[in-house]
């Protein structure tokens, strides 16, 4: 690789309830639309575009790229469960790095059904299959949809682990809704209690694992556009954020091999590419400023700041204590509101992590604005399974 990659522009739309939004190919477009105004850039300058969703048919890239401009260059459409929206950022990444062009775009966008996520695809064998039968011997309650047993399993083993309660993850769902309290774009904007979130439904009695510990199904869209160096000198392009290093895990015989529920919703493969992530950008988890994670559910996002190192295993509820994860803390986990307030569109997530991170990095954030970021790390998780961690500084060009 002979060159880092630049974002130069994000654009996102509001995250909402499913069957209140427009077609994906719509949303698609207007987020795309959003990042090219943002990059000053126009859509005939884009030489190669990356496109991630989760639950569409094949070319659903091309159909919202069209709405924008059909200008013959190639589109590749990706799948990668909840992480699709970082591997295509990863690919596009590559394409700079590697020389293959020098002004690409990437988008990710979802149009969610209502309910549990499921299968459309019951006539083959399930990708989930070795996952699905691991967690049933682990956590065998057929009654509970697989995704609260999957993540509530994990919590549950996580609190029998290390002697905490269900509060930690109380206390993890109410910071959410303090930081998208100010985010126009999150879905859920009303400030809860740790209190509350206890109080609400219990969906996994086993987990002691409420409604308002898991995120909502959400439609939406987010874009980036990348660019090479050379790109954005010839341009004009001063101010960007630069992509210092960034990973893609897949599992390890350990995801199955240790009857672990922690492993088996990826927290290895997390550990692995943060660390390889930190490894090849020269910077350790001290020296991050903002963190947008993947807190799925409330019990993910406990799991995840010790996969990336951002505390000490075993050190979370002190670190949740300390306010560690928030202003005024030592790293600001999630101040879009995360996957637990600000939704998650499968597909888009990744983006909208981007989006959030580049915002503060340039210092554009508004009310939510962390006081001198510099350094910002992503984590995108999907089962299955694929972990993208990103890690984006501050650049200039003189």
């Amino acid at each position: 690789m002979s060159q880092s990659a630049y974002v130069a522009g994000v654009g996102m739309i509001p995250f909402t309830k499913p069957g209140q939004s427009k077609s994906y190919d719509l949303m698609g477009a207007d987020a795309v639309q959003l990042a090219l105004a943002d990059a000053g850039l126009t859509y005939d300058q884009i030489q190669q575009a990356s496109v991630g969703y989760v639950y569409g048919d094949s070319t659903c890239g091309q159909a919202a790229l069209y709405h924008v401009g059909m200008t013959g260059i190639p589109v590749f459409n990706t799948n990668n469960n909840c992480s699709t929206g970082s591997s295509a950022l990863f690919m596009a990444r590559q394409w700079i790095e590697s020389g293959a062009a020098d002004c690409v775009l990437v988008l990710g966008f979802e149009q969610m059904q209502p309910g549990a996520l499921k299968s459309h695809w019951d006539d083959r064998p399930s990708p989930f299959a070795r996952f699905d039968a691991l967690c049933d011997d682990i956590n065998p309650f057929p009654e509970i949809p697989l995704a609260l047993r999957y993540f509530g399993g994990a919590g549950r083993e996580y609190m029998d682990k290390f002697g905490v309660g269900p509060e930690i993850f109380a206390q993890v769902r109410a910071k959410a809704s303090r930081h998208a309290e100010h985010n126009p774009m999150a879905l859920l904007r009303k400030v809860v209690t740790a209190e509350d979130v206890l109080a609400s439904p219990i969906v996994f009695p086993h987990a002691k694992l409420t409604r308002l510990m898991a995120c909502p199904p959400t439609c939406g869209a987010a874009a980036a556009v990348l660019v090479s160096e050379s790109f954005a000198r010839k341009h004009g392009k001063s101010s960007l954020v630069r992509i210092a290093g960034q990973a893609m895990t897949t599992d390890y015989p350990s995801t199955f091999g240790d009857r672990s529920m922690m492993k088996l919703v990826g927290s290895d493969m997390a550990r692995a590419a943060a660390d390889r992530v930190y490894e090849i950008a020269g910077i350790g988890p001290q020296d991050v400023d903002l963190v947008e994670l993947h807190d799925c559910f409330a019990q993910n996002e406990v799991l995840s700041y010790e996969a990336l190192r951002l505390c000490p295993e075993g050190g979370a509820e002190k670190f949740v204590a300390d306010g560690d994860n928030t202003y005024g803390g030592k790293v600001v986990t999630n101040p879009s509101g995360g996957l637990l307030s600000k939704g998650h569109p499968l597909g888009a997530t990744g983006l909208a992590q981007c989006t959030e991170i580049v915002t503060q990095l340039r210092g554009a954030a508004g009310v939510r604005q962390i006081e001198n970021a510099r350094v910002g790390l992503q984590h995108n998780l999907g089962l299955g399974g694929a972990c993208v961690v990103t890690l984006y500084q501050q650049a200039s060009f003189a």
